[in-house]
């Protein structure tokens, strides 16, 4: 069930430092890291119940190669993307079920 995908603007912000600090350690690693990143996001645009729900109804989509996932919850008619975060942060920083996108 592929369903159209929207993105809180926080998302931005947590892939702008994962390419900072990724970029800082090798020339071109913060590029790989944001093309496993969109890898992920297509995985979960195409196939959004296939991730496993970690927190009521938000789901995690850990990303390949890098200590990352992706907070996602489906809606009715769109995946809302809640935030990217490193695998090692604590579990409190992770989003909250939310009726509404911002």
């Amino acid at each position: 069930m592929a369903l159209p995908v929207v993105y809180r603007r926080k998302v931005g912000r947590d892939l702008a430092g994962g390419y900072a600090w990724y970029n800082g350690q090798r020339d071109g690693l913060g590029e790989e890291f944001l093309g496993e990143v969109n890898a992920t996001f297509d995985a979960v645009e195409r196939f959004p119940e296939i991730f496993a729900r970690v927190h009521g109804e938000v789901r995690r989509a850990v990303i390949s190669r890098f200590p990352f996932a992706v907070f996602y919850r489906i809606e009715a008619r769109r995946v809302v993307v809640l935030t990217v975060l490193h695998t090692a942060r604590d579990p409190k920083l992770w989003p909250e079920s939310r009726r509404t996108a911002r």
